[in-house]
């Protein structure tokens, strides 16, 4: 009887060590790598290990790992970094995109498609932005940061967006220094009026911490001149987001002149000087008239965002991935596809250490796989095109975890 114990103790303790002595938790076996910052596209195997990569070669021992994750055929890139959403979800019926009904919470829409970070983008302000952290940020297994509202009351929509007077640099630039783990930049939205001051109160706080502004400009009639929100009140590093988009009731210019179907001579003076362009495709906010031309004259977006919350994920929007494979058939080629919402995003919000598959970075990785069909890609306009593949999410993984399998690629399969 003892003997039979000791056995089994023995037993026990040799599975312990083995199991121990595995050098990876996961290894990703057989998948194309995508990683712009390291200049990877070819055939590797990933392995991660207490939620860093561990190594990125090109046959790693399977033996070595606690879970295989066979992505033969598949695309292995980083966490798809979406600086542009409204995830500031809450109870409030007055209270648009800032704890109210129409902003969404993160974690039912991110890793289902391969989106390990997001930024809310201004849903909360100066003043609101402690019950976001409280409620959102600190509840959400989703990397959520924020593009903290010049108003202090956030994106509560109509006259709380058009209040000037609680537009107050100094406060905003003190809560995003105060909170600079969840804070990347600010962001301006929705003002109707013929006035600077929204924009230049969000670049002086932007000055003051040291951050990035996103633009979500125009609303006036007629517009205030895009030329000038280039060249004269950015800066380079400031995104402009919405970038292809037409609006009707001449509130805002375009990038590309529809008529001559060329993108504007001080667009792309702007880009040069460092202006970033973002999708932020929105409910209302692409459409094709602008972007095809655009494209076809290799005028990319820098990064593709979704402007995502419940109006934009039931129109044309979808999610991340829908807009990636809109921009693949456009003529957009994958890695350049995959920078825009990886590596560049990361840059843009200053994130370095996001967005890439170096060895002992964070190990947020996304794979991909290229469905294969008759797909239809159309704009708020009804304007279609058709493609034969798209993109699809079948594994995500956030800080070394397993946090989506869409068919049960890894093996064995943990539900914990």
């Amino acid at each position: 009887m003892k003997h039979s114990s000791l056995l089994i103790l023995m037993l026990i303790c040799s599975v312990s060590f083995a199991v121990n002595a595995q050098t990876y938790s996961i290894l990703i076996k057989g998948g194309t790598v995508i990683d712009p910052k390291n200049s990877l596209n070819q055939i590797m195997d990933v392995g991660i290990f207490e939620g860093k990569i561990r190594k990125v070669a090109k046959d790693i021992d399977p033996k070595e790992a606690r879970q295989v994750v066979d992505a033969t055929g598949m695309y292995v890139t980083p966490g798809l970094i979406d600086i542009h959403g409204h995830v500031f979800f809450g109870t409030e019926p007055n209270h648009y995109l800032s704890n109210g009904l129409v902003a969404l919470p993160p974690d039912g829409f991110t890793f289902r498609v391969g989106v390990t970070t997001i930024v809310d983008a201004g849903g909360a302000g100066w003043d609101s932005f402690s019950e976001f952290k409280k409620n959102v940020i600190f509840n959400s297994r989703t990397r959520v940061l924020s593009f903290l509202n010049i108003v202090g009351e956030g994106m509560r929509g109509g006259n709380w967006e058009q209040d000037t007077s609680d537009m107050n640099p100094e406060l905003a630039a003190g809560v995003a220094l105060k909170n600079k783990n969840d804070v990347v930049g600010f962001k301006v939205a929705h003002f109707m009026g013929k006035d600077w001051k929204p924009v230049d109160n969000a670049v002086k706080a932007g000055k003051l911490a040291n951050m990035p502004v996103m633009v979500d400009f125009g609303g006036s009639t007629p517009p205030l001149p895009l030329e000038d929100l280039f060249l004269k009140h950015l800066r380079p590093g400031d995104i402009f987001t919405h970038a292809y988009t037409l609006l009707e009731g001449n509130v805002r210019e375009t990038i590309v002149d529809e008529k001559a179907q060329k993108v504007r001579p001080f667009v792309l003076e702007a880009r040069k000087r460092g202006i970033i362009f973002d999708v932020g495709y929105g409910g209302a906010s692409f459409n094709y008239s602008q972007a095809i031309p655009a494209i076809k004259q290799g005028f990319y977006p820098n990064t593709i965002s979704t402007d995502l919350h419940t109006g934009s994920m039931n129109g044309s929007m979808k999610d991340m991935l829908s807009i990636m494979s809109k921009f693949y058939v456009m003529g957009m080629d994958l890695p350049t596809i995959i920078k825009t919402s990886t590596w560049a995003p990361a840059q843009v919000i200053h994130r370095e250490n996001l967005g890439h598959i170096s060895e002992n970075a964070i190990a947020d990785v996304a794979v991909f796989s290229m469905r294969k069909g008759n797909f239809g890609f159309y704009d708020k306009t009804g304007f279609k095109m058709e493609g034969k593949e798209k993109l699809e999410c079948e594994m995500t993984i956030m800080g070394g975890k397993i946090v989506y399998d869409l068919n049960g690629i890894a093996k064995p399969i943990y539900l914990k």
